[in-house]
């Protein structure tokens, strides 16, 4: 967003070609460095600005230049918004809810990540590998429509459990939800 009065930044044209951004006066802003976020920065001279007859509608700065910065992965953003915005894609985005979103809606209700029971990021890419995996296998039991499958892998479920329990652990890490759709 930028403030009222100012050009929007789709007025900034990235050239890929020459590797620079052209402001909405056709000048060159050139590439300058890359920060920490991982965005690239485009600058542009001070003199050009100094004489820029919409100097007020670009930058407010004293040293007179215009900075635009860009993520580095800003091609790759820009493709998907391609294919989101084609006739595919429009077609495609509303089944997310369906699809995609449900795995995670699933995992949540039915299998207890709303929180996570460990610390440090091994510990829980483990336990939500885990989780997944067991996600997994019981879609897959439910695809093939196989009863003793599922009948199986539930038993395995309620095994991990009553080893938690018999064991008294509290916060098991082999410990799934006995809960079936």
């Amino acid at each position: 967003m930028t403030p009222p009065g100012y050009f929007p930044p789709y007025d900034y044209v990235y050239d890929e070609y020459y590797d620079c951004v052209l402001c909405p006066q056709n000048r060159v802003l050139a590439y300058a460095t890359t920060n920490r976020e991982g965005r690239r920065e485009f600058k542009s001279n001070p003199h050009d600005c100094k004489a820029c007859p919409v100097r007020e509608q670009c930058t407010r700065s004293k040293a007179m230049q215009k900075t635009v910065q860009r993520h580095l992965w800003e091609e790759y953003i820009d493709r998907s918004e391609d294919i989101r915005h084609s006739d595919v894609g429009k077609a495609l985005y509303p089944l997310r809810s369906e699809t995609i979103e449900r795995v995670f809606a699933d995992a949540k209700e039915k299998h207890a990540m709303r929180y996570t029971y460990y610390r440090g990021l091994d510990q829980v890419t483990k336990w939500v590998k885990l989780k997944f995996a067991a996600m997994n296998l019981k879609k897959l039991a439910m695809w093939r429509g196989n009863p003793s499958l599922l009948r199986c892998f539930l038993c395995l479920q309620r095994a991990f459990t009553a080893f938690a329990f018999v064991f008294n652990v509290k916060n098991p890490r082999f410990c799934f939800e006995t809960r079936v759709l």
